[in-house]
């Protein structure tokens, strides 16, 4: 299978995006969130009932957070395995990244050689975001499916500046990290806003929204070091409410030509701490064509397509409950 015939993430993230909202309606991520496990095995022995998943375990997985793996005998059975110890949200996107290589690239991972019996996903791949090929889609369609674009811009339009709080809430919303939510939202917001992950006082990786990027806001962290500026709250170890709500930067606190918003907090459980940075003022005004700033699931639904199949009635689709 060449890489043009491959399924694509959008495209199938979307697909059960729309069997999740006609079964349990588009209002059901005020009731819970996906219930990535129970989707994987169900959703498999629908669209595969000869080679579906069979069991989604944890395991002492050294160098990785999680792996899309199958049995030797044919018709293949698959398992999905994540890394020990893992917070719920964090475990959530790992699931969703492997089911993702199960939609995607289960035929490739069975035919290529390169894939010893399965695919093996480390840390920066999947929390970072910061994959290539299949790893770059299955994050994509984790992405998707976890916190669809349609039902977050609705929570958080893309011309406002957001708090943790905010964000916070919308981590549980969709049951995952803060960090996956805060990506998720650098994606489309029209703000210029930045996050640095960092540890002791420099940062591990950094990313910037497309009106940040464009206007020239970014820090470099491949292949090289960024120590934070002196008198960043990471930096200076001020984890306090102020500064979780957000200190007033002047331009020459971070090296930017402009003060910022500057939002910090730490989590002790992965030693790292989240800085949040919102810039002032706006970025320059590029014009893009109408589709590229309309969902993929929007236009799904607007030219009338329905899903590929069925819904059974017995079971709903994402959730136990």
């Amino acid at each position: 299978m060449t890489v043009a015939d491959r399924p694509r993430p959008l495209k199938e993230a979307n697909r059960i995006t729309q069997l999740l909202d006609a079964y349990h309606g588009a209002d059901r991520f005020d009731r819970h969130p996906v219930d990535m496990q129970f989707l994987a095995l169900e959703y498999s022995k629908q669209i595969a009932p000869q080679s579906p998943i069979v069991t989604v375990e944890e395991r002492n997985l050294k160098g990785c957070m999680g792996a899309l793996v199958y049995s030797e005998t044919k018709p293949r059975q698959w398992g999905i395995a994540y890394h020990k110890n893992q917070s719920p949200g964090r475990k959530a996107f790992t699931l969703g990244h492997e089911f993702g290589h199960y939609i995607l690239h289960r035929d490739l991972i069975e035919s290529d050689e390169q894939y010893d019996g399965g695919v093996y996903c480390d840390e920066e791949s999947i929390l970072q975001r910061n994959g290539k090929g299949i790893e770059k889609e299955a994050d994509e369609f984790a992405a998707t499916l976890l916190m669809p674009f349609h039902d977050f811009r609705r929570q958080l339009p893309a011309n406002e500046r957001p708090d943790f709080k905010r964000l916070s809430a919308l981590a549980k919303r969709y049951g995952v990290s803060l960090t996956a939510a805060i990506l998720r939202w650098l994606e489309y917001t029209e703000t210029r806003a930045m996050m640095v992950v960092s540890n002791e006082g420099f940062a591990l990786w950094a990313r910037s929204s497309d009106p940040a990027l464009k206007s020239g806001r970014f820090i470099r962290t491949k292949d090289t070091v960024f120590e934070l500026p002196a008198a960043a709250s990471a930096k200076r170890r001020l984890f306090t409410e102020e500064t979780k709500a957000g200190l007033v930067q002047p331009a020459e606190a971070w090296g930017f030509p402009e003060g910022l918003l500057e939002m910090c907090i730490r989590s002790e459980r992965y030693d790292q701490e989240i800085t949040l940075l919102h810039f002032e003022g706006s970025a320059p005004i590029f014009f893009r064509d109408e589709a590229d700033l309309e969902d993929t699931y929007d236009r799904f639904v607007k030219n009338g397509q329905t899903p590929a199949m069925p819904l059974r009635q017995d079971r709903g689709f994402g959730s136990r409950r």
